[in-house]
């Protein structure tokens, strides 16, 4: 299957906007000052982190698309670091929750406390906020608690507000979950259901570090501890940035190439490969299809650039559609991965030159 190109709409056609303060201000210096931001940042994020540079790039990508992220690899890469250091680099509260088997959902969202008033002695409720209410909220090992308590993440993550003590409560602003999971840890452990999954923009992989990038890792760790990353950005800058990638244009054949992506993951679809026919029960959602857009005007505004392109979608699908791509019986008896059904999908939807 392929998509053609189309004639590419003015980048900069659009590109005009009026600040809270009547100023009229150009989305093209918005765009041009988030390129620097993600070097300024890229840079603070390097005092600390070693490699993962490419873990890097798509966790700044979910997050200026809006979006949470899960992030999958072994104990001991830095993920949980990672994530800490991005919030003070943004200026953002930061919560950690570990998840464990017996953890309830009111330890993330709170509960009622009965308190006495030492004055008139009256005794009312009154509600203790948990660690759901931050701006940056990082699930550890999310995987390791039941699915009840997993559940009460589902509205934070869809509605950024949660329900609790009978009131509904808005959380941070902005408001982003990232979520860590070990993938060889089976004992104790419960999947994660795919309507949680799919509230996730991205599944983030994170790799061993090179043999140069861990002995760095390892001198760095072993000598005395350097100072703490400065922020390089407000919360309201972030906010105004957060708001102007919905607003990057995207030409009618760049949403048509994500449309097909989306759709050929699908077994019952026309458009599926033979690798999606025979490995896959279920493909990806039209959630998918707004990630891939989100996501490539994100990644488009990163780099500086005025509009999304084709390439910057084909970029995004492994990390968008290997969590929503479920797998058959076959494949895993075949040994047939997600990644393998995306790259098979993206070789099967190609672009006219």
């Amino acid at each position: 299957m392929t998509t053609s190109h189309s004639a590419p709409l003015d980048p900069r056609a659009n590109f005009d906007a009026t600040s809270e303060t009547g100023v009229p201000v150009s989305d093209v210096t918005r765009v041009e000052r988030l390129a620097e931001a993600r070097r300024a940042i890229i840079q603070a994020l390097g005092q600390r982190i070693v490699g993962q540079h490419e873990v890097i790039d798509l966790l700044l990508t979910c997050l200026f698309a809006g979006g949470h992220a899960l992030f999958v690899g072994v104990p001991g890469l830095a993920k949980t670091l990672l994530i800490q250091s991005l919030a003070e680099v943004l200026s953002l509260d930061f919560q950690r929750i570990q998840f464990t088997p017996d953890l309830m959902p009111s330890d993330i969202v709170g509960t009622e406390i009965l308190e006495e008033d030492p004055e008139t002695g009256r005794r009312r409720f009154r509600f203790a906020r948990g660690p759901i209410f931050t701006q940056i909220l990082l699930a550890d090992e999310i995987n390791r608690t039941p699915p009840k308590t997993q559940a009460a993440l589902l509205q934070a993550m869809a509605e950024r507000r949660v329900t609790a003590a009978g009131r509904t409560l808005p959380l941070g602003d902005p408001y982003f979950v990232f979520a860590t999971q070990n993938p060889i840890e089976q004992e104790g452990t419960y999947p994660l259901p795919e309507a949680q999954l799919d509230r996730f923009l991205f599944e983030i992989k994170v790799d061993y570090p090179s043999a140069i990038e861990e002995a760095e890792i390892v001198a760095r760790t072993t000598s005395p501890s350097t100072a703490a990353p400065e922020p390089v950005i407000s919360t309201e800058e972030l906010r105004e940035l957060l708001a102007l990638v919905p607003r990057m244009p995207a030409a009618p054949h760049v949403v048509a190439h994500a449309v097909a992506l989306a759709r050929a993951t699908r077994p019952a679809s026309p458009e599926a490969p033979s690798i999606v026919r025979r490995y896959v029960d279920f493909g990806a959602g039209p959630r998918a299809s707004q990630g891939l857009i989100l996501g490539g005007k994100a990644r488009a505004a990163l780099r500086g650039r005025f509009a999304v392109e084709v390439e910057d979608v084909r970029a995004l699908a492994p990390a968008i559609l290997r969590h929503r791509i479920v797998p058959n019986f076959r494949a895993g008896a075949d040994g047939v991965t997600a990644d393998e059904v995306v790259r098979g999908v993206l070789a099967s939807v190609t672009v006219d030159p």
